[in-house]
Parts: structure tokens; sequence; C-alpha cells
């Protein structure tokens, strides 16, 4: 998938420059990106095509703002502006100036491209793009769309990325619980399915290449998120065992054993995953034992005397909404159980979580609560979270949906 070419065309107002209006339930404005379908009273004037771009007015008729609405999804409105009806007079327009506001933050400002080629480039919510994501992955952008009015915009997204960024190929993915949420129709999808799987590129940090398939496998391919907490426990590998659970691409258990860690192992489920993350160590005449494995079943073989002195668990989101909470908070207490039992005395954990509908005091709770049933002591050392390019909203918690502890084990 590249960008359009039909750049002046995406850039120009719409024959049809009266967008639709949607009102709200009450005059009070909702706080934070999302609008909730309990919020709002409905279209004004005729039925909205779910993931149109509308206006937004109160309970009393006055404009509030710009929104993507689809009334088919619990967000219902995904706020892109707020106070000035002429914002979104040219939909392209206002995409590429909000696009290359983000990607200035990243080249400018955090001057990603001293330490790594590829980052976040866009955010979502914290971008105030709600749904959004871009990530530039080496050579190539990546995008998730998880929201439908942003797959409907998906021609002005692509035709200001390739004014930014012009010919990196772009590969693009709509998650399955972004379709199933959003209620996205199969049909919508299939000029995705019929497009090849994007090859694969390397990925270079801080000097270390990983080869990973853009938009494919997890999220959009690479975890830019961890890429200052990969440093930061590094920094602490040296001379100690360490064992990386979850390991995926291998980027924590190479940079460890490239900080001179006596012996690493990595350890995933995921054999595709593994296969690469073997190649990067191979390339780079790194000595990491990879194994393919359950982490649950390899911190319950662990023997007394083969205790590490440092254990990271990165694993996937095991709390996909709130319907799952209790499940998967079960889940994070067996986890770090484990974990922390399997330490060596004064040993250390780096424990993540990624699911955004865990907030940090209670992930907390969960790992504290573990140490307990483990019979071991905790002393909180550091909170770890998303790099920079990953930015959060105060109003929005789920922004800090990476949540992260550095842990000393008595």
């Amino acid at each position: 998938m590249h960008a359009t070419r039909d750049y002046d065309a995406l850039m120009t107002p719409r024959a049809d420059d009266l967008l639709p209006c949607v009102r709200l339930c009450g005059d009070e404005l909702p706080r934070g990106p999302w609008g909730y379908a309990r919020s709002v009273e409905g279209p004004r004037g005729g039925d909205v095509e779910p993931g149109a771009l509308v206006e937004v007015e109160d309970a009393s008729g006055r404009f509030v703002g710009h929104a993507l609405y689809n009334h088919n999804s619990d967000i219902a409105l995904r706020w892109l502006s707020r106070g000035k009806k002429s914002a979104l007079a040219r939909p392209g327009q206002f995409l590429l100036e909000r696009i290359a506001a983000a990607d200035r933050l990243r080249r400018k400002t955090l001057r990603l491209q001293e330490v790594t080629d590829s980052w976040r480039i866009v955010h979502g919510e914290g971008d105030d793009l709600p749904g959004l994501i871009i990530d530039k992955l080496g050579p190539v952008l990546s995008i998730e769309y998880h929201a439908l009015g942003f797959w409907r915009l998906r021609r002005e997204v692509e035709a200001a990325l390739g004014q930014l960024y012009p010919g990196h190929p772009i590969h693009a993915r709509v998650p399955e619980a972004a379709a199933r949420s959003e209620r996205i129709a199969p049909r919508e999808l299939d000029e995705l399915r019929a497009l090849p799987p994007a090859p694969e590129i390397d990925v270079v940090e801080h000097g270390l290449a990983f080869p990973v398939r853009p938009a494919a496998g997890h999220k959009t391919g690479w975890f830019c998120d961890q890429r200052d907490n990969r440093q930061r426990i590094a920094a602490l590998a040296r001379g100690r065992d360490v064992l990386d659970l979850c390991c995926n691409a291998g980027g924590f258990a190479l940079f460890a054993a490239r900080a001179g860690a006596r012996a690493v192992r990595a350890v995933d489920l995921d054999e595709v995953a593994l296969e690469r993350a073997e190649r990067a160590g191979r390339r780079a005449g790194l000595s990491v034992r990879f194994q393919h494995a359950d982490a649950f079943d390899v911190l319950r073989a662990i023997a007394p005397n083969e205790r590490p002195d440092l254990i990271v668990l990165d694993p996937h989101k095991l709390v996909a909404n709130r319907a799952e909470l209790e499940s998967g908070l079960h889940r994070y207490a067996d986890f770090n159980a484990l974990a922390v039992g399997a330490l060596r005395p004064g040993g250390l954990l780096a424990t993540f979580s990624c699911s955004g509908a865990v907030d940090l005091s209670t992930f907390v709770g969960v790992v504290f609560s573990s140490a307990r049933r483990a019979e071991r002591d905790l002393r909180l050392l550091s909170i770890l979270e998303a790099g920079p390019d990953h930015p959060q909203r105060p109003d929005f918690a789920r922004s800090r949906y990476l949540k992260g502890l550095l842990l000393a084990v008595d």
C-alpha cells in the first residue's frame, strides 16, 4: 500500500463541505478524547454513516467541535478538534498538519533518529488523533487503524505521510479487536487482504539490528515503546544471569548480552518471533540461549541452583477489555508470583503490563500481593513506562497503557 499521488485533491475542501451534525445529551462536554454512546443523543436531521466526520453540538445547539462518529461503537465520538468551526474545512490539510506536528516532536525535539531508525510517529489519543497509530520501522511506515473513521480517511492519512516521508512504502492493518468493536464489515477490509504481506526488513536500535515484518505479528511489527526500558535493564545486566520471558524479538535479551551479562536465556511461545530474535543474536555475535517454551512452565521448572539474578517479564496484553479484567489480573498475579519466587535473593525483577484496562495502582497491588504469596520481600526501585514518542494525556488513563516496575527481591 502506497500513499496516493492525488495529494492536491485530498487537500482541497470536499464538494459536500457541509458536515453532518451530531448532538450531545447535555451541555457539559465529555472529558478526554472519546465520547461514549451514552453521552450522545444522535444525529440532527437524518442518519449519519458510521465512520463519518461530523460537527458536534451540545444539547443547547451550540457548536463544540469535530469528531469521527460511529453509532455502532460504544466509543461513538473520537474528538479531533474542539471550538473552531473551520478547523476541518480541509480534512486532508488538517491531518497533514496534525501528523506533521507529531513528527516534529519525534525528530526535532526528541531527536530519536540519533539512536534508532524506528519510532512511533503518531500515538493515537496522545497526539490528538484517537484511533490512529503510525510507526516508522526502518525504511517503511506501519499503520494501525483502530477507528472506522480513520479507516475511511486512509487516503488522506497516507497522502499526508507521502509528503512527510516520500518514498517510504506504507503497510497497514486493522486489528481484529478493533474491527469487532468498530463493527467494520469484513468486505471493507478486502483491500487489505488482497495485498501481499510486507517484506521483512531490519530495524536498528542503539546499534543492534532486528529483523521484523511490518504490520504483522504483534501490533505494528516492533515494540518501539520499550526502547528506553531495554537500555535501562541492560545497564543492570552486567555480570548477572538474565532470564527474558515473553521475549518476542529478543530486545531485552540481546541488549543484556551486549552489556556483559554472565548468561542470558530468552523464552517465547511464538516460533516465528523467536527465530528472528535468534537470527539477530547470531548476526550481532551475541551469546543468548533461545528457548521455545511457555513462560509459566519455564518458571515452574527452575531448580534452586539455576535461579537467575535478573528476570524480565513482559507478557502480551492479558486484559483486552473490562470483561476480561478479573481473569487477566489472576494471570498477572500467577506470573509474578512465579517470577518473584524464581529469583535469587538480591535479584531484580522488571515486570510489565501493556493492558490499558489495568491502571498503575492496580498493577502495583497485584505484584506486591504476588510477592506475599511467594513469601518474598520487594522493594520498588523505579516505575517504568513507554518512551516519550508515546505521549500521555492526563485526562485519559489508557494512554499510560504500558506500565512496568523495577523491583529488588529479597
